[in-house]
């Protein structure tokens, strides 16, 4: 039930792939540890020929060469001679579905952050002046598919990478962090992100989860930008935040005299290819 249900779900996806593989490997390979039983043996293969029935979306001459019978234990001819045979029919589906599914996966565009074209900046205020930081380390990878869909996004960035040019204040920030129990903040896409584009022109919104000094909050922001060249994007926006909601205390300097204010943003113009 399990593999009916995994392939019916189309379009293809690689999980799909590789669920498709461990059968062919199960036909093809260990039948005679894994059937020992015969009743289960005819209950599997008439499971996995409904199942692969589905792939077929027309009477095409493949469904004309391979038409799968459904197997049963009354079938008046020699069962070894039919499962061999349906191991061969079940292994060329298998194998149709599987090439269709790398091209669908080859087509997605796997793309790396630009660290030298890249910068991430954080502003916030105090009882004395405003201030920003400058990210000097990004790491990350974002996957295009095949759909112009942003699939999967990732972002690093080290708590000590974060720097002001200002030794005390940078200390403070790493403390309101606890970078040395939590010396990465992350943000990982959730939700498949629809990549509208106009001539050069790019546009979509990210929700995903973001992790700051061990706590993780869901959040949603716009980006835009452009197509600067092939498989090359650059990406501009920013994301209002709370210190306190990720449970930061805000610094303070001075004997508290200068208190900095809960809310900062998080400026960024990045490229990936």
């Amino acid at each position: 039930m399990l593999l009916k249900q995994t392939i019916k779900y189309l379009p293809y996806t690689f999980k799909q792939t590789l669920v498709l593989i461990v059968v062919f490997q199960i036909l093809t390979n260990n039948h005679k540890n894994i059937f020992k039983n015969t009743e289960k043996k005819f209950q599997f293969l008439n499971i996995l020929n409904k199942s692969l029935l589905i792939l077929q979306s027309s009477k095409s001459m493949l469904d004309y060469c391979i038409y799968l019978k459904p197997v049963t234990k009354n079938n008046n001819f020699n069962k070894t001679t039919m499962f061999k045979a349906q191991l061969s029919k079940y292994a060329i589906w298998l194998f149709v579905s599987i090439m269709f599914t790398t091209a669908s996966v080859v087509k997605a565009q796997s793309l790396k952050i630009v660290p030298q074209n890249s910068t991430v900046t954080i502003f916030g205020t105090s009882t004395i002046h405003d201030w920003e930081s400058k990210v000097e380390q990004t790491s990350g990878e974002l996957v295009i598919n095949n759909s112009k869909q942003i699939q999967t996004l990732v972002l690093k960035i080290p708590v000590r990478s974060i720097k002001s040019g200002k030794g005390l204040m940078d200390t403070k920030t790493y403390d309101a962090f606890n970078a040395d129990q939590n010396p990465t903040i992350t943000f990982q896409l959730s939700e498949v992100a629809p990549l509208k584009i106009t001539g050069k022109e790019v546009e979509a919104t990210l929700t995903g989860n973001l992790t700051m000094a061990g706590v993780t909050k869901k959040i949603s922001f716009k980006t835009t930008g452009k197509i600067t060249g092939e498989n090359v994007y650059k990406f501009i926006g920013s994301v209002p935040l709370k210190m306190t909601e990720f449970k930061m205390k805000p610094p303070t300097a001075m004997l508290g005299t200068m208190k900095t204010g809960d809310a900062i943003t998080i400026k960024f113009d990045v490229t990936v290819k």
